[in-house]
């Protein structure tokens, strides 16, 4: 048998210095991608403290990796973390944000599809305790959207229309996706547009004039299991310039995530984004 004296100074005080987090929608498909990077040793400066999601999931009580339960008592699970990763759903978020405001816990959201009401609570809440939100939490899209302002504001008034078109798997179910909104709000801001002004959603039918200068074009696409491509055109008369992102692993996406829990841990209070963790 093996005592505490048989261990090494060093590997107990590595696990003690290692920030503790919950996932919550650790059932989902980016939770159950989360939970696996995170055993792997993504980002080692992070030990898991708990799974959560809903009471009736299929998995709930079972291991959902080695020695971890999936659990549907957030308090319990939330105890024991010092960051929340949460992919929940649009509702699970807005409801979860008075809690964890509470109970002082650092949070990482990456739900999209949230309405105005609901992003208020969570807007609330950062008054509170710091959290990183974001529609996308891999490095390529975060960049991008960086790209996309600097271009808008080059190509501004002359002659470009923006179109943006999102492709993701079947059971996505908001449209058009965080990520495309976000490359929308991106070119908007070159612009000077206000974008709730100037988007459209999609076209069919026989349109009372011709196109707009002043709109953005969102397009989305189900089907299959895309991870998720974006790509923004800027069409002009006699040529077009198109930036895309394709990702082709949620990896990329689970990495972030928890790069955003290491980064948010001990941060004051306020709303961040992934340019803020990743220093863009």
């Amino acid at each position: 048998m093996t005592s505490s004296t048989d261990i090494p100074q060093s590997s107990i005080s590595n696990l003690q210095s290692k920030i503790p987090i919950a996932v919550v929608g650790a059932g989902g498909r980016m939770g159950r991608t989360i939970l696996r990077c995170l055993y792997d040793g993504a980002v080692p400066e992070l030990t898991l403290a708990g799974a959560v999601d809903l009471w009736d999931h299929e998995h709930l009580n079972k291991e959902i990796m080695p020695g971890v339960p999936l659990q549907s008592d957030l308090q319990k699970v939330v105890d024991q973390a010092d960051v929340v990763i949460d992919f929940s759903s649009h509702f699970g978020t807005a409801g979860n944000a008075e809690r964890l405001a509470e109970w002082k816990k650092a949070w990482v959201i990456g739900t999209t599809g949230l309405s105005k009401e609901e992003q208020a609570a969570v807007e609330a809440a950062a008054q509170v305790i710091p959290v990183v939100q974001a529609p996308n939490m891999s490095l390529g899209v975060n960049l991008l959207f960086t790209l996309l302002e600097d271009a808008a504001r080059a190509l501004k008034d002359k002659g470009y229309d923006v179109e943006i078109v999102e492709r993701h798997h079947r059971l996505k179910k908001d449209a058009p996706s965080g990520t495309a909104l976000g490359l929308g709000k991106a070119v908007a801001r070159g612009l000077d547009w206000n974008l709730d002004e100037v988007s459209v959603h999609g076209r069919e039918g026989i349109a009372k004039d011709i196109r707009p200068d002043k709109q953005i074009g969102f397009h989305a696409i189900r089907g299959g299991d895309f991870v998720g491509d974006h790509t923004v055109i800027f069409a002009a008369t006699g040529e077009s310039l198109e930036l895309s992102h394709r990702a082709t692993s949620r990896d990329t996406f689970a990495v972030g995530a928890l790069r955003a829990a290491a980064w948010v841990a001990g941060k004051e209070p306020g709303l961040y984004s992934m340019k803020d963790v990743l220093g863009l």
